[in-house]
């Protein structure tokens, strides 16, 4: 059977898991060696201390007769050195039992009793010594050493001023080790987020960038773990297959509009031949009338291609005082020539990305119709809304129908009204504004306005800087 492939993301989630639990397990393993409250060996140089009192003590009643009477003068040099002034409590207190583990004598009252007989229960192996916390009083032993002659078990208790270790407080205390996890494992936590997130914004970016009509491919997709890599090398790939489709349609577009006028340009110059011979009439008038409208419809189409042909490769970083200052000025003046008032507001400083010349063309087409259509007034309006252009045209012409709206903007639409019966248009007009503002993220939408005529009202996103790339050379 065949296990499935663990990717890196997981494997790094993983590791960090498995790590963590190693290290609170070597943190758990460790805390007995470190808890004082736990039986555990005596450290080499306290221990050589303890022989050498139990060497001191053997020699100090190697005299006497027998156990008793020894453990009776030790315990009565306690009580008087306990009831003096200076009585010393951190003087370490002896207790001795036989080879089977039973106290030999009488402890005094105000020892721990209960403590020193846990201890001695507890200590199964007698050949090494051990120790043991109780509260503040530290246990230690069993020593042997032969006291008045005869063998026996040497225990030492006092009293313990050390303060426990970090460890032990840590542990004893949940909500402190909850904190000092969490102040450990934020840092990494932060930083694992912030490497796992940093793949998906840059995906982010790039989705954002097509969006707008940028199809440009970014190395920087195809890093990091081997779930982004394979996701941006097959974002990077649709960018590259869009990118080739959406070219060869406008070549093939400009190709066929391209091949369109050569027999156009042939019938025209028939119709000329045959007017020359047979003079004019109503149907060669008709067949030339309908070739210009013919050609000049080519031309829209080959514009709309010109434009369209790698627009998406052409972007750049431009101002809107850049893109319509000098086309609103020159409206402006041609409005004059044939006797309308054209009024634009202020144009705000704000910097959108894209195609100059489709945002220029736009702009331009929609005024253009503008003063075209009205009867002798224009108003343009510059509108900054949030991370929004607002570019809003006006006239005081007939208008459009409201059942018509939204169908200006197809290709080759013709309205039913006066507006668009006797222009000779093709229809192409709106419908390129509509693929330039689209193309870049942007919306346009047809209304009646105000002064009795159509509004066109068009929304470009502002240029965001996070999602800017710098541009290629």
């Amino acid at each position: 059977m065949r296990l499935p492939k663990i990717s890196n993301l997981y494997g790094r989630i993983f590791a960090i898991f498995w790590l963590t639990m190693l290290l609170v397990l070597l943190a758990a393993l460790s805390v007995s060696n470190f808890d004082p409250r736990e039986t555990h060996t005596i450290e080499p140089p306290r221990l050589k201390d303890l022989y050498r009192l139990a060497e001191f003590t053997e020699k100090r009643f190697a005299h006497y007769l027998s156990v008793d009477s020894a453990i009776r003068d030790l315990n009565q040099w306690r009580q008087r050195r306990g009831s003096g002034r200076d009585r010393d409590d951190d003087q370490p207190e002896l207790y001795f039992t036989d080879l089977n583990g039973n106290l030999l004598g009488t402890m005094p009252r105000h020892m721990k009793s209960k403590a020193i007989q846990n201890f001695i229960t507890l200590v199964e192996d007698t050949s090494e010594p051990k120790q043991k916390l109780y509260g503040q009083l530290m246990v230690a032993g069993p020593i042997p050493l032969n006291l008045a002659g005869q063998p026996v078990h040497m225990y030492i208790s006092h009293k313990w001023h050390r303060p426990p270790p970090l460890l032990l407080l840590v542990l004893d205390r949940p909500f402190l080790l909850l904190l000092i996890v969490m102040v450990i494992s934020t840092p990494l936590l932060l930083w694992l987020a912030w490497a796992l997130s940093q793949p998906a914004r840059r995906l982010e970016r790039a989705a954002r960038r097509v969006a707008k009509g940028e199809f440009v491919e970014d190395p920087d997709l195809e890093r990091g773990s081997t779930e982004f890599r394979e996701a941006g090398a097959a974002f990077n790939q649709m960018v590259t297959a869009v990118n080739k489709m959406i070219s060869g349609q406008q070549r093939l577009l400009s190709d066929i509009s391209h091949e369109l006028r050569s027999p156009l340009t042939r019938l025209r110059m028939a119709n000329a031949l045959a007017t020359r011979k047979q003079g004019e009439s109503a149907e060669l008038t008709r067949i030339d009338t309908e070739a210009e409208r013919l050609e000049k419809m080519i031309s829209e189409l080959l514009e709309l291609s010109r434009m369209q042909v790698n627009s998406h490769h052409e972007r750049e970083i431009m101002t809107a005082e850049e893109l319509w200052g000098d086309i609103a000025e020159d409206a402006k003046f041609e409005a004059e020539q044939v006797n309308k008032q054209l009024i634009y507001s202020a144009i705000p400083d704000c910097t959108l990305q894209g195609n100059p010349n489709l945002l220029m063309s736009a702009v331009e087409n929609i005024i253009r119709n503008a003063i075209h259509y009205s009867q002798d007034r224009i108003q343009v309006t510059f509108t900054r809304q949030d991370c929004e252009l607002l570019i809003s045209v006006e006239d005081n012409g007939e208008g459009v129908p409201e059942d018509e709206l939204e169908d200006i903007f197809r290709p080759f639409y013709r309205v039913s009204t006066a507006r668009d019966r006797h222009s000779g248009g093709a229809g192409l007009g709106l419908a390129i504004t509509e693929s330039a503002v689209r193309q870049h993220s942007g919306t346009i939408k047809a209304s009646r306005c105000d002064l009795g005529g159509l509004k066109l009202l068009i929304k470009l996103p502002l240029q965001n800087q996070a999602d800017a790339r710098p541009q290629k050379q």
